[in-house]
């Protein structure tokens, strides 16, 4: 009898490259959630025995969908497989019953090793048939959504894995929103970052890179009002001007963020990105300020914005990775031919 096994994911690059992986063994009846409320109606209703869940989702994501498993005591059995690989994320879905907790991206050699690991499967690891199947029964969207979709799905990794730097470097939690991902005129960009209020002042700091024909540049804004309980974390032992100290928590910050999300992109793209110093965008100013010189070079950009959080300390930076549109056509072949 096939196990019945739900894939929860709000990204369907992500969807199908979990479906991919499943070894060709393993007899299952495949379905699919994009959030957490969706895979909880489909447990209840359709009796699922094992679900890959998210943690990064819209609606109702990865944590609320297990607190609900665990207060209900549905029997389903969970494998999270997320980008968010910090250590308190992991604790917290397994002390609420999760089977295992796996790093993004998944391919079949990692799934399968777990599912062994877990009890859950114990024949051989191939997926070539899996593969053949998922790429012909997987529903495709329109050539942009697509595109969207898998620069998202790219995004959640680098995200997470910079989020599990500075939780290291600060000791703290990190939450992690779901990323925006958008392709605009650069004469928009401003408007399309919900998270940034344009009546914040802010400083901002800038990094360019390049591999091959992709290039881009990230951006790194705080709000003034944060850098107090930034310099309060990194706890300097040398006692600086309060402004001296605020542009080294800044540069610093940076540091983590964006080495750690490059490294990121550059597994998932094969490349390797070179990197220009850091440059100050301004300092005490407003976001319309710090963009509009900035991006004056370029027309159209893909721009992902990534928002990392101390909800305890209340501190919020945002990362803007921006690509100019050339350069997504490159990219989104590597993403298809890493993944497939």
């Amino acid at each position: 009898m096939a196990t019945k096994v739900l894939i929860c994911d709000d990204s369907g690059f992500a969807r199908r490259q979990m479906a991919r992986s499943i070894p060709d063994g393993w007899t299952v009846e495949i379905s699919f959630a994009e959030n957490g409320q969706q895979a909880l109606e489909a447990i209840k209703r359709d009796g699922v025995e094992v679900m890959f869940l998210d943690l990064n989702m819209p609606v109702l994501d990865g944590y609320e969908t297990m607190e609900v498993i665990h207060k209900e005591q549905l029997p389903v059995r969970v494998i999270v497989v997320s980008g968010d690989v910090q250590p308190e994320a992991r604790s917290r879905m397994m002390k609420l019953g999760a089977v295992e907790f796996i790093r993004k991206p998944i391919d079949n050699d990692k799934l399968t090793a777990i599912l062994k690991q877990s009890g859950i499967y114990q024949g051989v690891g191939s997926a070539a048939n899996r593969t053949a199947e998922i790429d012909k029964t997987v529903p495709k969207k329109d050539a942009l959504n697509t595109r969207l979709d898998a620069f998202r799905e790219m995004a959640n990794i680098a995200m997470g894995r910079a989020g599990e730097k500075l939780a290291q470097l600060l000791d703290q939690f990190i939450d992690l929103p779901v990323p925006n991902v958008n392709l605009i005129e650069a004469t928009e960009l401003h408007m399309a970052f919900a998270e940034i209020s344009h009546n914040d002042v802010l400083s901002g700091i800038s990094q360019g890179f390049i591999s091959g024909g992709i290039k881009g540049e990230a951006l790194l804004m705080c709000n003034d009002s944060n850098f107090s309980n930034m310099v309060k974390l990194l706890n300097y032992q040398n006692k600086g001007h309060e402004e001296e100290l605020e542009l080294e928590a800044l540069m610093d910050v940076t540091n983590i963020l964006v080495g750690a999300c490059l490294a990121a992109l550059s597994e998932q793209l094969d490349v390797k990105f070179i990197h220009s110093h850091p440059v100050i965008l301004g300092r005490h100013c407003g976001l319309d300020e710090i963009l509009t010189g900035n991006l004056a070079r370029w027309k159209k950009v893909l721009a992902i914005e990534i928002g990392y959080g101390i909800k305890s300390h209340n501190i919020n930076f945002d990362l803007l990775l921006l690509f100019p549109d050339k350069a997504t056509e490159l990219m989104f072949d590597k993403l298809i031919k890493m993944a497939g």
